[in-house]
């Protein structure tokens, strides 16, 4: 059978399946269901300097080919997951990243202080640690009138060079689809030192109920995932690998694992399953499964020789 090994940043992760943050939790509920160390890595669920309570009102709704969601960054806070899910985490053997977000730069920063801090004083104690932080720069900028970190590349490249002096870990950017340029974002990522770029997170979207005459949502626009948006994914993920000499983790839809191997021959090294968690409980077992299988159908004897050869 064909290696699955990849490595991102010095990071040997099994295979290249990632469950995507906000979809997999910290991995608990999904242990009872198949054993995730299957997994090549879990990234978290987003987490904040204080703990949130997340959006009022409508959070999720069913698309065709995807779903919405709005639920607003909703998690326990870093203090808490250091102090409560680490624990599984110890436990566990996929790579270990943690979605960080934040309103502020200064938010940001002292996240990854407290997130590096940890790290350093489990792995003294020779115990399982934080392998990577996954930046998210979609999280609207108090400062800057709300608008989002990822959406112009000035903006981003402030937050990138702050939090990459503030931790010696791998460092993950996760970029916006609705970034104005996002190889131009993607190129300053790894200008500043990133170890890795993401993409994509979800796409700006609204439903609107028809009865009421408004928006579902209480913030008007939620995020579109799921396999509606694979196609443009795709395309931006072979785009921003074309540029970069750093890895990229390529997101977006994925339900198969040909999917799998559409984004590696886009030039992903790895791949993060998202909006699949909600459709299929086992999905991380059964895209490992159906990888293994193509492969050996494909004659591939290692990801390195596919990845990246798409015109």
């Amino acid at each position: 059978m064909g290696s699955l090994a990849c490595n991102i940043a010095g990071i040997p992760f099994i295979n290249p399946i990632v469950m995507a943050s906000g979809t997999f939790g910290f991995g608990q509920e999904y242990a009872k269901q198949y054993d995730i160390n299957k997994l090549g890595g879990i990234s978290s669920k987003g987490l904040t300097l204080e703990p949130r309570i997340g959006n009022s009102g409508t959070r999720v709704w069913e698309t065709a080919g995807g779903m919405l969601n709005s639920v607003g960054l909703e998690n326990p806070g870093i203090d808490a997951f250091l102090a409560e899910e680490m624990k599984f985490w110890e436990t566990i053997e996929p790579v270990k990243i943690v979605n960080l977000g934040g309103s502020n730069i200064e938010e940001y920063v002292l996240g990854a202080l407290k997130i590096t801090k940890d790290t350093g004083e489990r792995r003294k104690d020779h115990l399982r640690s934080v392998d990577m932080i996954e930046l998210n720069i979609s999280c609207p900028n108090v400062k800057e009138g709300g608008m989002a970190f990822g959406i112009k590349t000035n903006v981003a490249r402030e937050v990138i060079r702050e939090v990459r002096q503030a931790t010696s870990l791998p460092l993950a950017v996760k970029l916006s689809p609705n970034a104005e340029n996002i190889v131009e974002m993607a190129v300053m990522c790894e200008q500043e030192g990133a170890d890795c770029v993401s993409l994509v997170n979800t796409f700006s979207g609204m439903k609107i109920d028809i009865h009421n005459r408004r928006s579902v949502f209480s913030n008007m626009y939620a995020g579109l995932s799921g396999p509606a948006i694979k196609p443009i994914a795709l395309r931006m993920v072979h785009q921003v690998a074309r540029q970069l000499t750093i890895p990229v983790m390529g997101m977006g839809g994925i339900t198969s694992a040909s999917d799998i191997i559409e984004f590696i021959m886009a030039g992903a090294e790895v791949v993060q399953v998202g909006t699949y968690n909600f459709m299929n409980l086992r999905a991380g077992e059964e895209l490992l499964a159906g990888l293994q299988s193509l492969i050996q159908q494909e004659n591939i004897s290692s990801l390195d020789e596919i990845r990246g050869i798409s015109c």
